[in-house]
């Protein structure tokens, strides 16, 4: 059965950067289609990435510029590396795992309610971002 473990999370101060991890153990990340959700204190969930089997990326508009992602299958792991991290940034952020068996394009994938796409959460890592 698969798992996610997510960690990197922490407090960091505006214009810094944090990278997150998402382990996936017990099969095999690239046979997984990949989503970071965030949720903020008193907010709605909010998709910001999703990556796809077929090698593309997506990052939403909101992150664009600041967040990137990528896959290290050799590790079985997948990151999200955010610079310039702004206090809006504060959330507790989710990688999400779906076992894929057609082959979507990531921003395909980030157009998907993310409940129904995903069958795998991680329990989610904190991500302050303060002075």
């Amino acid at each position: 059965q698969v798992q996610l473990v997510e960690s990197g999370g922490g407090l960091v101060q505006p214009g810094g950067s944090l990278r997150l991890s998402c382990v996936v153990s017990g099969k095999t990340l690239d046979d997984y289609d990949i989503g970071w959700i965030r949720q903020a204190p008193g907010k709605e969930r909010e998709e910001i990435s999703c990556s796809s089997i077929d090698g593309t990326a997506y990052i939403v508009d909101s992150v664009k510029g600041r967040f990137s992602v990528f896959r290290d299958n050799a590790k079985n792991t997948m990151y999200l590396q955010m610079n310039g991290l702004k206090p809006e940034d504060t959330a507790v952020y989710y990688c999400a795992a779906h076992l894929s068996h057609a082959v979507f394009t990531a921003q395909t994938i980030c157009d998907i309610n993310p409940d129904r796409y995903f069958e795998v959460w991680g329990q989610g890592t904190l991500v302050t971002v303060s002075s």
